[in-house]
């Protein structure tokens, strides 16, 4: 069992095994020594312990990993050993060394800051592409004038490529080896460099350089680059006033317009009003809804003029702070009425009558049909929620829906019923219940016929709250039912028949009200045939009832219905 050891190298923790811990101390004890009184030995030795650390890391699985002597023999040939290295002038003799390191350095990319103009993105490219820097700039300069992209490409490059700050990355940076050879070479160039240029200074021409305040090449394209910024920001300033102004009067249009509309009861107000759960006026909500948009886009419309005119005037602190007051106040305003106008729907009421029907004479076969009112048949179902605004005989404004629907069931006793269910929402269930009963729904009998409306109102005050009539006729069993072509559209989903066809189908056939509650058809064929279907290829319904698929194709065909009895196929090959 071997003890293992916590070091930090260059910031980094490592778990290492004791040997290998001594071998490398005993390794960085030797390099220290090699490069004692040596120009920027600090400099050398840091670097190096930082590419000890990225070697160990590239070896590395996971970060519980300990390191053993294998790793640290590995890192060693790498770097290579210190007596293997002149620490003298030697190092920069044009015959190049031997490395220990035989396959190819691959380059990273890096911002070379030391050879920069602006960020040092081109001068990176230069090293990671190999290509002249001139040409790379360039391109960007280029790419940047005739399509933007250029500015927004070494703007990106510049924040998400990072600089070569130490030796080891300057080297990465070149694709050079980073062992203990090239850290030492290129800090004494460096520390030469600055020596050099020390030395080679020429006091009188910088001074006459600052006297003059000469300018560059960069300093002309830097103007240029601004130049180019504050035409996009002119063109911005512009965009933003177009917006802002257009929407502003957009915004007053919309709002003298539905308030002339509300003061002088023009119809098409009526939608507000039967939808409306508040007792706001449509102009109070108007007037909310203009200054939570206007507001901000009436700042939107300050902005671009701010751009666009240096000297502009202030509009002052009091006026921007009154209109951050009275915007707060509508989105408070508007929020209020929002959830008064979603809780108007949280629950659903429901008013039920049941009623026995009477026939004047012994009911031999039930007819079913439904029938419209002469104020309402030339009605159409447009609106909010299948209701329109309509009047009545009185003149009285109302709601009018034709949302009926019936279904068919076997009754306990020897007397046929009707079971009439009125649906609406409200803000509590009180009120939604007695929203519900407040639904005006009426039907007669003649002879053996039983005549349903096909539509049901309420007064314009209830408001539309998803009101809704579904009926139930109770037959007697062995009793025969007719259903009328108006009943066709109207049919519900819990009447049950034996036959495989489509619930509008079942008008064309009579009925017998089985002991079982089943619809037994008297007067259908064997084989229902729908070959005479306006479409020979088949049709495809989906409504209330369900989805009926049938698909036909050179004798063979494919029938699919979905309802809440299930899912049935049928397939038929001549093959």
């Amino acid at each position: 069992m071997n003890k293992t050891v916590n070091i930090n190298l260059a910031n980094i923790l490592f778990h290492i095994d004791e040997k290998a811990f001594n071998k490398l101390q005993r390794y960085l004890e030797s390099i220290k020594r090699s490069f004692s009184g040596t120009a920027g030995s600090d400099e050398i030795i840091a670097d190096i312990e930082a590419r000890i650390a990225e070697l160990f890391q590239e070896k590395m699985e996971n970060d519980r990993q300990v390191i053993t002597l294998k790793e640290v023999d590995e890192v060693i040939n790498i770097m290579g050993q210190p007596e293997d290295y002149m620490v003298d002038e030697d190092i920069f003799e044009d015959e190049p060394r031997q490395s220990s390191e035989s396959r190819p350095r691959v380059k990273k990319l890096y911002r070379d800051i030391d050879n920069k103009y602006i960020g040092g993105v081109c001068a990176g490219l230069e090293h990671y592409l190999g290509f002249d820097v001139l040409w790379i700039r360039l391109i960007f300069i280029v790419l940047g004038i005739f399509t933007g992209f250029g500015f927004i490409a070494y703007i990106l490059l510049w924040i998400l490529v990072p600089e070569a700050a130490t030796t080891s990355q300057k080297l990465d940076m070149r694709g050079e080896p980073v062992n203990i050879s090239n850290i030492e070479k290129k800090v004494k160039e460096g520390f030469d460099e600055v020596a050099d240029r020390v030395k080679s200074v020429d006091y009188e021409k910088v001074g006459n350089k600052v006297k003059s305040s000469g300018r560059t090449f960069f300093d002309a394209l830097g103007d240029i680059i601004m130049f180019f910024f504050k035409v996009f920001g002119k063109f911005i300033g512009i965009l933003l006033i177009i917006i802002g102004a257009a929407t502003l009067i957009g915004l007053f249009i919309g709002l003298f317009t539905v308030g002339i509309l509300d003061i002088v009861h023009i119809p098409g107000v009526d939608f507000y009003d039967m939808v409306n759960s508040t007792v706001a006026p449509v102009w109070l909500v108007s007037l909310l809804s203009f200054f939570a948009i206007g507001i901000p886009f009436f700042f939107l419309l300050y902005l671009g003029l701010k751009i666009l005119v240096n000297n502009l005037k202030s509009i002052g602190n009091i006026v921007k702070f009154s209109l951050l007051g009275l915007w707060l106040l509508s989105i408070i305003g508007l929020s209020v009425l929002g959830i008064q106008q979603v809780s108007a729907h949280a629950f659903n009421g429901t008013s039920t009558v049941t009623e026995d029907l009477y026939f004047p004479q012994a009911l031999d076969t039930l007819r079913i049909r439904l029938q419209s009112s002469d104020l309402y048949e030339n009605q159409e179902n447009v609106g909010i929620n299948g209701m329109t605004v309509t009047y009545n005989e009185n003149g009285d404004k109302i709601l009018f829906a034709n949302d009926v629907r019936f279904d068919i069931k076997k009754s306990e006793d020897s007397l046929a019923h009707i079971r009439i269910r009125k649906d609406a929402n409200g803000s509590s269930f009180t009120s939604a219940k007695d929203r519900a009963s407040k639904i005006d729904y009426n039907y007669s009998i003649e002879a053996n016929t039983l005549l349903l409306d096909n539509f049901h109102t309420t007064d314009a005050k209830n408001k539309v709250r998803d009101q809704e009539v579904r009926l139930t006729v109770f037959v007697p069993a062995n009793s025969v039912i007719q259903l009328d072509e108006s009943a066709k559209r109207h049919i519900g989903r819990i009447t049950r028949y034996d036959k495989d066809i489509y619930r509008s189908d079942i008008i064309d056939y009579q009925w017998l009200m089985q002991e079982n509650g089943v619809l037994k058809c008297l007067d259908c064929p064997e084989v229902i045939d729908d070959e005479d279907e306006d479409d020979e290829n088949g049709r495809i319904i989906i409504n209330g009832n369900g989805v009926d698929i049938d698909i036909k194709d050179d004798g063979d065909s494919f029938k699919m219905k979905i309802d809440e009895d299930g899912v049935k196929i049928k397939t038929n090959e001549n093959n």
